[in-house]
């Protein structure tokens, strides 16, 4: 598997990225593919381990070790080492419908737990697996599938994000006719509209989307259910319905002041922000341009703001972690959570950013927001701040440490409490915890003949995980309507 002592040869390499000045000019994509000699490179890092742990896909608490999809990883790092990225790409095909959204967004739990990560720097799978997908697109191995044979039942997928893309995927080469449904003016979910274009250019969903239509999938966008359509409309028309509406109710904080204005939740933002840059909308209603912001929240969401509003023109920003900050890699002698990620510090590509333009990086650590300071008028001019510490009663606030931080726009970035409702209100489905009560063997819900998976039933997760609801499910709708039309 690989190169005989390959791992010990050469080094993990990252993908290169454009300047860390030049690119805040611009919203354009900032990282590029391995060439085919890197990725044979770094594919013949690859051990023949006896067991592969980035295949494992088991969730372990918050976190998950290996990939949930089985990819067949050492496989297709073998034939990338030997250049065949031809049968790589059909040997990933197999497990993961659309590995350009895990290959530029995943965080990839298969590095964490990629063996030699014990005592060493792990495979580059994520950048093999986007060199492949890259390399699949621009020789046209990437083909439109439709089924041999069309069934005459029918399935509506209620959302688009990559849970239900998978399952309109699944279905569509099973042979039945499936429609997906988005509100939202183009079809990605979160996927076009949540994560911003640096880290995801949307013509890279745009033509993964033109490949499913030409396989014979409907989209109908700008279309809400249980507003623009109602639940007796459609499953009068569908023969099962599989509702992947994602996670994203956000999580508020309602403290004193929060009805001031600039104080806004960061999906709201960078979906506006994504609609602008889409040429969807003329202006945006909520702007950073030479503004005070604080970004309330320590997760991948803030620090997409954070790279958002350095591109704004912004005036300052700052991004509140509530915990304190994390040892630095060098100081721990072995990785003694493997698998699991290492709690290390570590610098995202917009804290990078801003650390390059301003001389420090944008997070202040240990940090908890007592309340908003609002003027006579209404609008937000900062923040009131103490100071967290960890103690063996858990995190306790410290006395004294309050500060204020001038604000001329708060947004929040503190995670989703589940769905939506107006689609669950609409079909009656049964919710717990905000979310979607549906088996996680038949995905059914409480009312017949239809099905819920990815976030909207699990809750708010990985990119990878969705994939996976979405291919279980598809299984699922499959297997009761061959039980009620039997071939």
């Amino acid at each position: 598997m690989g190169e005989f002592k390959g791992f010990m040869n050469y080094d993990k390499q990252q993908l290169d990225e454009l300047s860390l000045v030049d690119r805040l000019k611009h919203h354009a994509a900032i990282q590029h593919r391995f060439t085919r000699e890197e990725a044979s490179v770094q594919g013949a890092r690859c051990m023949d381990c006896g067991t592969p742990f980035c295949q494992t896909g088991e969730p372990f608490g918050r976190e998950t070790i290996g990939c949930p999809i089985g990819n067949y990883i050492p496989e297709w790092n073998d034939l990338v080492y030997k250049k065949d990225f031809k049968t790589a790409y059909e040997r990933l095909s197999e497990t993961n419908n659309f590995p350009e959204f895990t290959g530029y967004v995943c965080p990839a739990p298969c590095e964490q737990s990629c063996v030699m990560k014990i005592n060493r720097e792990s495979v580059a799978i994520k950048g093999i697996e986007r060199t492949i997908i890259d390399e699949a697109f621009e020789n046209g191995w990437v083909q439109p599938t439709p089924p041999k044979k069309r069934k005459q039942e029918r399935v509506a997928i209620v959302g688009s994000g990559p849970a239900g893309l998978t399952a309109a995927d699944e279905l569509n080469k099973l042979g039945y006719k499936v429609t997906v449904y988005e509100r939202a003016q183009e079809a990605g979910g979160l996927l076009m509209y949540g994560i911003p274009n640096m880290k995801l250019d949307k013509d890279v969903v745009r033509r993964r989307i033109r490949v499913m239509e030409q396989s014979g999938i409907e989209f109908q966008t700008d279309i809400e259910i249980g507003v623009d359509i109602s639940k007796e409309d459609l499953t009068e028309a569908y023969d099962a319905i599989v509702l992947c509406t994602g996670s994203q109710n956000a999580r508020d904080l309602p403290l004193e002041g929060r009805m001031g204005q600039g104080i806004h939740f960061a999906m709201d933002y960078l979906t506006e922000q994504a609609q602008y840059l889409n040429g969807e909308i003329s202006e945006t209603t909520i702007s950073a341009e030479g503004k005070n912001v604080v970004v309330i929240g320590a997760g991948d969401t803030g620090a997409d703001c954070v790279a958002t509003v350095l591109r704004e023109n912004c005036k300052s920003i700052v991004q509140f972690n509530k915990y304190t900050k994390q040892a630095e890699a060098f100081e721990f002698e072995e990785n003694t959570h493997w698998p699991l990620p290492m709690p290390v510090f570590k610098m995202d590509y917009a804290h990078k950013e801003y650390e390059a333009k301003f001389g420090f990086e944008p997070r202040a650590y240990g940090v908890q927001t007592m309340r908003y300071d609002v003027d006579h008028i209404g609008n937000v001019k900062g923040v009131y701040t103490q100071i967290l510490e960890e103690t063996d009663e858990g995190m306790m606030i410290v006395d004294g440490t309050e500060r204020h931080w001038p604000a001329d726009l708060v947004l929040l970035s503190i995670g989703f409490i589940g769905t939506e409702t107006t689609v669950p209100h609409a079909f009656n489905v049964q919710t717990e915890r905000n979310k979607i009560v549906a088996d996680n063997k038949d995905f059914r819900t409480n009312q017949a003949k239809i099905f819920a998976a990815g976030d909207a039933r699990r809750g708010q997760s990985l990119v990878v995980w969705a994939i996976q609801e979405g291919r279980a499910v598809a299984d699922a709708v499959n297997s009761y309507l061959l039980e009620k039309t039997p071939v």
